[in-house]
């Protein structure tokens, strides 16, 4: 695998570049700081300001390094433009100076996709972070690729809306990084990825030429769906630069659910039988015993049922609607959820309360290790039979590697964490992703292929496949400067 991995607890992108309180001047010429013999730098700033291009180490170290801690890369630099106009000149520029392009909105990504490779120029998004006011007929809102998805979600709120796609990342990640990778989240059960609630896209092209399809129209058949394309391509056919989506009403009555399992194979059979009886859902998130462990502790929560320990698995069942009362939910809950053992809450505090042991897992594996993560989706009949043969497969592999499983289930999407592995060992990966591969699944559900998985895309995609996808990105990119290192083999 690739040598840029990393080798410890890496800064954060809330220590410093976009957004992180260190705004200082570039170290390029007419900057006023120091100078910079790059005479890209000097052009780039030119284009955005020499405040928005970063060759300080110190400013572009947080560029350089993902969420998980385990990629690592290297930046020629950071430049920030603040339009699309600057987006496509800084394109046309770093074309001339043969240098490779990495898009990167929040860096909240897991797979490196966003990490810069030899030296690449990395280009922020963060300044294209304008949000118009919604448009309440359409129930539509325009919003920029650097616009955080807590915004647009409380933008939409407040106008009687709503954003389908939701996540635990959501005041750290970017509307443009979510169209990159085709972001799925706990609703995808009820409003689809992020694909299905987009409805226009502005990007710039490797050429620098822009295209824009930011009608916002249902219905436009004429010719290729180019904004389809590009959602998922994880920066490698355009830069993104403002988005079009698609809001939906606002579930003002909700009601969530915590129910305690002994087997996944009981917990797929429960959320069929919710699926089919409850038009409602919105959510069907599960957790191991040993997620829940290092949740309960880390975060300080505590153990969730009154039992010593967690149960060998917890559903958590979310529904809500517009119109049908918080009560109604309960009830109709409880007619298809037979437990005692199951834990309701209906006000908001205690809503809260029980969703904080989903949203808070990531963090607390986080401070456990660098862990080997491994999302993907499989048949919804294939679920429990790979999760036993997974556990038997990491057992035999080594007593020091320690797997914790959760994930979206309403849309058969688990993510497999492996703490206790060597960072720079894929092993692991090859081991949970071929048997992905044998039980019929995806290798990557929502959080892309990026560095990560690329060596290992040949398990689901086929030749003709990965040749077709080629194709595409020499049409759009004949000269591979953008986001050249992720995707394909």
């Amino acid at each position: 695998m690739s040598s840029d991995r990393a080798e410890g607890t890496p800064a954060r992108a809330s220590d410093g570049g976009p957004g992180g309180g260190h705004d200082q001047l570039a170290t390029c010429p007419r900057a006023g700081g120091r100078r910079s013999a790059d005479p890209l730098a000097a052009e780039l700033a030119d284009i955005v300001g020499p405040h928005h291009v970063l060759t300080d180490p110190e400013l572009v170290a947080s560029h350089q390094v993902d969420w998980t801690g385990r990629w690592r890369g290297r930046a020629r630099l950071v430049v920030r433009p603040g339009s699309t106009d600057e987006v496509a000149r800084v394109v046309i520029a770093c074309g001339r100076a043969g240098a490779p392009i990495v898009p990167q909105g929040g860096n909240t990504g897991l797979v490196g996709g966003a990490v810069p490779r030899a030296r690449a120029v990395v280009l922020s998004t963060r300044r294209l972070d304008a949000l118009d006011p919604v448009d309440p007929i359409a129930g539509q809102v325009r919003a920029g690729a650097g616009a955080v998805l807590g915004r647009v979600q409380a933008a939409a709120r407040e106008a009687g809306y709503d954003f389908g796609v939701d996540l635990a990342s959501r005041d750290g990640a970017t509307v443009g990084g979510m169209v990159a990778t085709n972001a799925g989240g706990i609703h995808v059960l009820r409003y689809g990825a992020m694909r299905a609630n987009v409805v226009g896209l502005e990007f710039v092209k490797a050429d620098g030429s822009v295209v824009s399809r930011m009608a916002g129209l249902v219905k436009d058949n004429s010719g290729y769906d180019l904004a389809g394309l590009l959602v998922g391509s994880e920066g490698t056919l355009g830069v993104v630069t403002s988005v079009q989506l698609r809001l939906v009403p606002r579930c003002t009555e909700r009601v969530v659910a915590a129910i305690p399992f002994a087997h996944l194979g009981e917990v797929v059979a429960v959320c069929g039988e919710l699926r089919r009886r409850i038009t409602d859902l919105l959510a069907l998130e599960v957790v191991d015993a040993r997620g829940m462990a290092l949740v309960s502790e880390a975060a300080g929560l505590g153990i969730l049922f009154d039992r010593p320990e967690p149960p060998p698995w917890t559903l958590l069942v979310e529904s809500g609607s517009p119109t049908t009362s918080t009560e109604d939910l309960a009830t109709l809950l409880a007619d298809v959820v037979d437990s005692e053992d199951a834990l309701v809450a209906v006000d908001p505090a205690r809503r809260d309360a029980l969703w904080a042991y989903r949203e808070r897992l990531t963090e607390s594996i986080a401070r456990a290790g660098i862990a080997h993560k491994l999302d993907v989706t499989l048949p919804f009949h294939a679920l429990a039979r790979f999760e036993t043969e997974l556990r038997r497969r990491i057992g035999a592999a080594g007593s020091h590697l320690d797997p914790v499983l959760f994930g979206h289930l309403g849309d058969g999407n688990l993510h497999v964490n492996v703490l206790g592995a060597d960072p720079d060992d894929d092993a692991v990966d090859e081991l949970v992703l071929t048997l992905v591969a044998d039980h019929g699944g995806s290798i990557s559900a929502e959080h892309g292929i990026g560095v990560a998985k690329r060596r290992f895309l040949t398990l689901t995609r086929s030749a003709a496949d990965i040749a077709s996808m080629a194709g595409i990105k020499e049409a759009f990119d004949p000269d591979h400067l953008l986001n050249p290192d992720v995707l394909l083999p």
